[in-house]
């Protein structure tokens, strides 16, 4: 951009301020002196201060960038820089006015001025800006009345929060919503009868149904992002009931490092509806262990991978290698990233961590101060059928993610997990667990920060339950489930990822961290909330069947290993493992070696074996499902 070139914008503000510097010179003189006889003694001082604010204003204002601002959108942040930039040129010109006077180049110097010259610059510098906002909005209710034709959705907010307050001074700005906001609501008592931005705070929640029943309600928009799911549950219901369409603000993951505004509003999903209470977040701390490091992520496509490279991306690293081995899904990852995050130093990496040559390759190249592995095949009928992948994947895929790691003498090292680890029943499960004796071995010998974090299904990944369900709906069923009993732990996506940041900035080695996933919940009331959630009811306009126990599945999932003790750690919602039986350096070295040998040579049911034998709990044969024992 150059300094008057066309595509300077505010070109105008600049001749504005530039006229009005000068008027602030000459009326700060004449406030000063009130055109007395003596008048005449100060005009040298007078025209040389005209010249050095003519010179020195424009110039700070521009590299404070006041002139890069959309004025129509100013706030006090706005405000602050206007105070910074005026202060800043007035002791300019206040330095160059006091040393032109020491060495004489005029006589006769009012001091005074120079304060007068700052208050005035500062009335009309802002009062110049703040004019173009009230011509902005007068000019944005002008066309707005043009759409008085078309009747106005009215909004009842559901929340009067910061949230709310700025959901709906976003729609008073934007008359062409057509949304008119009519009041809101709020769980805090004390909020009401009160109004934010002219709009009244009309009751609490728990008049929700009272108020769509007694009032003209269009549309709801739920703007809590730091609410439960049970609390978005209930208002969900109720609007449902009533038959008032609803929207909502993501939920509090999802904003990290993004504004609340109108455009994040989306329809309520499934996530919201299994929302858990907002847990402790100190991103400033996550921001001094990442901030200039160099951090690589494997599996840098997939569903946690991606979200990682996301959330990492906002703590300023120096680097964020994205590592993955389907070109596809990284690319795709890729552009997501690169649209948030335009200038972050981003290196996507195509490779298999199976390959250690191209591993070491790609250290030596890169030299990560920071892995997050997440690579690893993880669904269960998947690997049941293709055991010799489950092997080659998550068992050798981790032993050369930490062979690299030491020898490349990567800092930490974290490693993702799943509850199905815990006395597994199928070989993903087994093959995980193997992997985080790989990573916790060579922390515990070679005394380095690599850690495990465990946790069980997240919402909305890849091939989980959630989008099946929502095809299976859009197809206008059936819905399939597997059993009428199966429970699942779930999480979102985002706040598995926070979580899985918190942790590995606890971690000092060898820690095996488990992520407290609140209660499980019935996959069958997962796929009725889905169900009504599209408009629809179960069992009459959308049938439910039942498939049975697939081989390698429980009815439920365990987080808990009953044999350990777990203790707390600094945060509500992590524990750590106090003790598991881990393998020697050698008997897990050997137990690998063996399991890639029958992989390699396609010995199926000795693989099975060998990790049945192998992994405390164990009992991995698809033939045999017990339901007493996996209940």
């Amino acid at each position: 951009m150059t300094f008057f070139g066309k595509s300077f914008k505010n070109r105008y503000l600049l001749f504005g301020d530039m006229f009005l510097s000068l008027i602030s010179v000459l009326i700060s003189y004449l406030i000063r002196l009130e055109l007395i006889a003596i008048f005449p003694t100060y005009q040298n001082s007078m025209l040389w201060m005209l010249v050095v604010v003519a010179i020195v204003k424009p110039l700070v204002y521009y590299f404070f960038g006041i002139y890069r601002r959309l004025w129509r959108y100013a706030s006090i942040r706005e405000l602050i820089l206007i105070l910074s930039a005026v202060t800043t040129a007035s002791m300019l010109v206040s330095g160059a006015m006091i040393g032109l006077f020491a060495s004489g180049m005029f006589f006769g110097f009012p001091r005074s001025v120079l304060v007068i010259d700052w208050l005035l610059s500062m009335t009309f510098v802002g009062g110049l800006r703040f004019t173009f906002r009230v011509m902005a909005e007068s000019s944005a209710s002008s066309n707005g009345s043009l759409l008085t034709s078309l009747r106005k959705k009215w909004v009842l907010v559901i929340g009067a929060g910061d949230a709310g307050a700025m959901v709906v001074r976003e729609l008073q700005k934007n008359p062409q919503l057509n949304m008119k906001p009519i009041g809101f609501l709020d769980d805090d008592k004390g909020k009401k009868d009160s109004n934010i931005h002219g709009v009244p705070v009309m009751a609490t929640l728990d008049e929700l149904a009272y108020v769509l029943r007694t009032r003209h309600v269009d549309e709801g928009i739920i703007a809590m992002p730091s609410a439960s799911g049970k609390v978005l549950r209930k208002v969900a219901e109720v609007c449902r009931q009533t038959g008032v369409p609803f929207r909502t603000m993501p939920g509090l993951y999802e904003l990290l490092g993004g504004a609340v505004s109108v455009s994040r509003l989306r329809e309520v999903d499934i996530s919201d509806l299994l929302r858990r209470e907002t847990v402790k977040m100190d991103m400033d701390v996550l921001g001094e262990d990442l901030q200039d490091r160099i951090v690589m992520v494997t599996g840098a496509g997939g569903s946690i991978g991606s979200e990682l490279c996301r959330q990492i991306a906002q703590l300023n690293p120096n680097k964020l290698i994205m590592l993955g081995h389907g070109e596809n899904s990284l690319f795709s990852a890729l552009l997501s990233l690169k649209e948030g995050f335009p200038t972050l130093p981003i290196v996507p990496v195509i490779a298999d961590v199976r390959d250690l040559p191209r591993l070491s390759v790609i250290c030596e190249r890169w030299h990560p101060n920071v892995i997050f592995h997440t690579a690893a095949h993880k669904h269960v009928p998947m690997m049941e059928s293709n055991i010799e992948e489950a092997i080659t994947n998550n068992i050798l895929g981790t032993y050369n993610i930490v062979k690299t790691a030491l020898s490349h003498d990567v800092s930490r090292l974290v490693m993702i997990s799943t509850d199905k680890a815990i006395r597994p029943v199928s070989v993903m499960g087994a093959t995980k667990r193997i992997a985080e004796m790989l990573v916790l071995n060579a922390s515990r010998h070679y005394h380095k920060a690599f850690t495990v974090v465990r946790f069980g299904n997240v919402l909305g990944s890849r091939g989980s339950v959630v989008p099946q369900f929502e095809r299976q709906i859009a197809r206008g069923g059936p819905v399939t489930v597997t059993h009428p009993k199966m429970k699942r732990y779930f999480m979102t996506i985002p706040e598995a990822v926070h979580l899985v940041l918190q942790a590995s900035n606890m971690s000092e080695g060898g820690e095996n961290y488990i992520l407290d996933m609140g209660q499980p919940v019935k996959i069958l009331d997962l796929a009725e909330d889905l169900i009504r959630l599209s408009g629809l009811e179960p069992g009459r306009d959308i049938e439910i069947i039942f498939s049975g126990i697939r081989p390698g599945e429980k009815l439920n999932e365990d987080l808990w290993d009953k044999g350990f003790a777990y203790s707390k750690t600094a945060h509500p919602d992590i524990y750590q493992v106090d003790s598991e039986e881990v393998l020697s350096v050698d008997e897990l070295e050997a137990l690998v070696d063996r399991l890639v040998c029958l992989a390699q040579e396609g010995k199926q049911e000795a693989i099975r074996e060998l990790l049945s034998e192998t992994i405390p709990g164990a009992a991995i044969n698809p033939r045999e499902i017990d339901l007493d024992m996996v209940e």
